[in-house]
């Protein structure tokens, strides 16, 4: 979600992460101790997941890249598909909860991992675009058989999610944005620009601890329960395992992709139906920790991002949670889901 992973800002840029201690731990718990592969082997995801070919970039390649996804049926089919697009520190997987409440309301749901994350490949070399992937994922729809879908994208997922639907405005039914980075453009605002180098330098200093210590400022509004611990170690398992380079080299990558392609300035030309939904005590802001002061200050402030945004997108609505952060489908699953199934009747 930034051009340096949050995973990693609370090691490298303890100011940012002023007023919240890091957590002490007696020992390491087996959360944190936990190792996965390179593609998340050894964590087992909610739904059987399956792989669809894509074609590697570079010319004369003689093997294409794996796109991990999971398609699940729904219960009493409505006829409608939500297509879930995770955020750049978040998986498929994340999204469990979200499935089970959509598959049981009638929706066949389709949660990808996008190249470079979770259970898909991690290429050396990649030009990594929100087209690309965009591209990507439209493939996999007319591979499952989906020519229209409600497009969901949370964190990065919803810049990814907005491209989607300016490329293929007759695919995308509805688009729902869920705390969407994205919303304004930090390199236009102030915010220096940082080398991949510097960010994969940056990745590699990731920790269990580190990680936990941004969600919960970040993400759950300075809360934590113990069953967020299952998505800290997640991503700290895959730095911690053998391929931790493989996976830092793309997080890295996809950090230069998140600062430099902003997708802000093209809100009034989407043509599907919006739904916004915006956890209030959010202040993700992607290089905040590389502005001066006066600037960082005035990032990220999801209380105003949110209603500028809903009042750029044509026929947007916006759903505002004013005690909930980052990740409000996880924070408070009950209402974010409610509001959610009631969003899509209307769209």
């Amino acid at each position: 979600m930034s051009a340096i992973s949050p995973f990693a800002l609370a090691v490298v840029f303890p100011v940012l992460m002023a007023g919240i201690a890091a957590p002490a731990f007696a020992q390491e718990s087996t959360s944190e101790r936990q190792t996965y592969g390179p593609r998340l082997e050894g964590f087992d995801y909610p739904f059987r997941t399956e792989i669809f070919n894509i074609p590697d970039q570079r010319p004369g390649a003689q093997q294409g890249l794996e796109m991990a996804f999971m398609d699940i049926a729904a219960e009493n089919p409505n006829g409608r598909t939500v297509v879930l697009l995770h955020g750049k520190n978040f998986c498929g997987a994340t999204w469990e909860g979200t499935i089970n409440s959509l598959t049981q309301a009638g929706y066949r749901v389709i949660a990808p991992d996008q190249i470079g994350f979770c259970k898909s490949s991690k290429p050396e070399a990649y030009q990594f675009s929100f087209h690309q992937l965009a591209q990507n994922t439209k493939a996999l729809l007319e591979q499952r058989g989906i020519d229209r879908a409600t497009v969901v994208g949370h964190s990065m997922g919803g810049m990814l999610a907005t491209r989607f639907a300016l490329m293929y405005p007759e695919a995308t039914q509805q688009l729902v944005l869920v705390n969407p980075i994205g919303l304004e453009d930090w390199k236009a605002k102030g915010v220096p620009y940082q080398t991949i180098e510097a960010a994969f330098a940056g990745e590699k200093k990731t920790t269990f601890d580190s990680i936990k210590t941004y969600q919960q400022k970040f993400y759950y509004s300075g809360d934590w329960k113990p069953e967020y611990d299952k998505w800290v170690a997640m991503g700290a398992g895959m730095y911690r395992g053998e391929g931790g380079d493989q996976v830092a080299w793309n997080q890295a990558l996809t950090s230069d992709m998140v600062f430099t392609q902003p997708v802000v300035h093209e809100f009034g030309q989407v043509k599907a139906p919006t739904l916004l939904m915006i956890g209030m005590t959010d202040r993700t802001a992607p290089g905040a920790n590389r502005a001066p002061d006066e600037i960082a200050s005035t990032l990220g402030d999801y209380t105003q991002l949110g209603k500028q945004a809903a009042e750029a997108i044509p026929n947007a609505r916006l759903v505002e949670f004013e005690d909930l952060g980052h990740s409000p489908q996880i924070q408070a699953p009950d209402r974010f889901h409610k509001a959610l199934l009631e969003g899509l009747k209307e769209g």
